[in-house]
């Protein structure tokens, strides 16, 4: 008899391989994946992504156009981390210190005196001076924070702001980098982007808090500066600011003052929590009180376009009425460009530029005590002295002419460089800022966003920064007092002719 025959081992069948390659790779693409998923949804960025809005003044959150998780993958990694690197505005060190001697060396025009309140904003911290823990402890009230380090800007997110605040607040200080390459100091500021200050001077006292926002009060360390809105608007239609501005001059035109109707008007929206705005509804009548207000219906407005909210065809009257709503409002630039004379309700908040205007030289101050009386009196003032009137209305006009973006990127100058002195240490981008660029910024834009951040690009000035008045307290002393007695004279004048009725 032979030997045991030798048995062959079973074979496995010969796709059980590719099978577990394919397998594997699956697996690792799975988690791969994963982890991109999860490294995605925890970078934020200044057009809202994996933002919640401010605590302190709910919204409702954006929602975003990419059609695919894996395309709003791909956008938020191109733009947030594979742009800026490979940015091709960059200036090399020579080119900059070139530009600054050459610069430095023309003569400036001095800055217009409301530029003087700078000094005056940033008093609170001339003793103590702004230390990281001032800025640091601003974090509570932030909705983000902008780095300024050799010429770049990194931004830290905490909160989303409505609307698109954010993208056009980090634009107009990209634009302000080119605007005045390699002039800019380090810096390291926390910004809010509602509308309300926060830093109440009662309570923060002994340790203001340095946080900017576009508006504050005399009761707030808040500090004002530009609103996004000089670089547009765009879930608004509004245009970039000297654009808009020129195409409401040009609307002011069409008519002559005489022609225009001889009434007060303002058509905005009466349901934001404001008493003032809810009262001025009462005076809706042309013969008994001068006045035609209209309610704005922003849903309706949005549908057709904003057609019928087009600013440039809304100086047909010759008195225009200024009512702050849930704050301030963006509103009274558009107001005082129409050349009509502005009736400003006495504002309880103030923005950068509006401590500048001048009651009975640019503006009509009205009181909000008897409120419909004394926009008829304002109206009847006005129809009696038609040429004083028109003339302070133009006069408006020109103040807000004279606010070109020229001057408000001089103001962003002043104020940061001014702020910039008083830090009290080195500035440095914390480890969870990513730097913005303008081509980052463009890259996250939507169509529309696109479009108007790219109309409010500017270019390097062939100029130096208007001169900055040095600090004057008996300046500002005077300046503020002269502003009080104007109006309460024109308040003294309307209270004597309601008790001759």
């Amino acid at each position: 008899m032979g030997g045991p025959i030798a048995r062959n081992p079973p074979r496995s069948p010969p796709y059980v391989l590719p099978c577990i390659i394919a397998l594997a790779f699956l697996s690792l693409s799975a988690l791969f994946l994963s982890k991109v998923d999860d490294f995605v949804s925890q970078t934020k960025t200044v057009a809202g992504h994996n933002l919640e809005p401010t605590p302190w003044h709910l919204f409702p959150p954006r929602t975003f156009s990419e059609d695919t998780r894996q395309e709003r993958a791909y956008k938020i990694i191109k733009c947030s981390y594979l742009t800026c690197p490979y940015s091709t505005r960059r200036n090399n060190d020579t080119e900059l210190e070139e530009r600054r001697l050459f610069v430095s060396s023309l003569d400036t025009p001095k800055c217009p005196d409301f530029f003087r309140f700078i000094h005056k904003d940033l008093q609170p911290w001339a003793k103590t001076r702004i230390t990281k823990d001032h800025v640091m402890a601003a974090k509570e009230h932030a909705a983000f924070r902008v780095v300024i380090v050799g010429g770049r800007i990194y931004v830290d997110l905490y909160y989303a702001c409505v609307q698109s605040r954010l993208m056009f607040t980090v634009w107009g200080l990209l634009q302000l980098l080119r605007r005045y390459p390699g002039m800019l100091p380090d810096v390291d500021m926390m910004f809010d982007c509602m509308d309300k200050p926060s830093i109440n001077r009662t309570e923060h006292g002994s340790f203001p808090l340095p946080l900017f926002r576009y508006c504050t009060t005399d009761a707030h360390f808040d500090i004002p500066f530009p609103d996004w809105s000089f670089w547009g608007w765009p879930e608004t239609n509004i245009k970039p600011w000297d654009e808009q501005f020129r195409e409401i001059k040009q609307g002011s035109q069409t008519k002559r003052w005489g022609n225009k109707l001889p009434l007060a008007f303002w058509k905005g929206n009466p349901d934001v929590d404001s008493p003032i705005r809810t009262e001025l509804l009462q005076c809706n009548h042309s013969t008994k009180w001068r006045a035609q207000i209209l309610r704005q219906n922003w849903v309706e407005e949005a549908k057709s376009g904003y057609e019928q909210s087009k600013l440039s065809n809304q100086c047909n009257h010759r008195y225009k009425i200024y009512a702050e709503g849930y704050a301030w409002s963006v509103s009274l630039k558009y107001i005082l460009s129409c050349g009509s004379l502005a009736l400003i309700i006495t504002p309880q908040y103030e923005d950068f530029f509006t401590r500048g205007l001048i009651p009975r030289k640019n503006y009509w101050p009205v009181s909000p005590i008897n409120l419909c009386h004394s926009i008829k009196f304002a109206v009847k003032w006005g129809n009696t002295h038609p040429l004083e009137a028109e003339a302070m209305g133009k006069k408006g006009q020109d103040f807000m002419e004279n606010l070109s973006m020229d001057r408000v990127y001089d103001y962003m100058f002043h104020f940061i460089s001014e702020y910039s002195k008083l830090q009290d240490f080195k500035p440095s981008p914390p480890s969870t800022a990513l730097e913005v660029c303008a081509e980052s910024l463009l890259c996250l834009a939507d169509p529309k966003q696109r479009e108007y951040l790219e109309r409010s690009t500017t270019a390097p000035s062939p100029a130096p920064p208007c001169s900055l008045e040095p600090a004057n307290a008996n300046f500002m002393k005077s300046w503020i007092e002269k502003k009080k007695k104007t109006i309460e004279d024109v308040r003294v004048m309307v209270e004597k002719n309601a008790l001759r009725r």
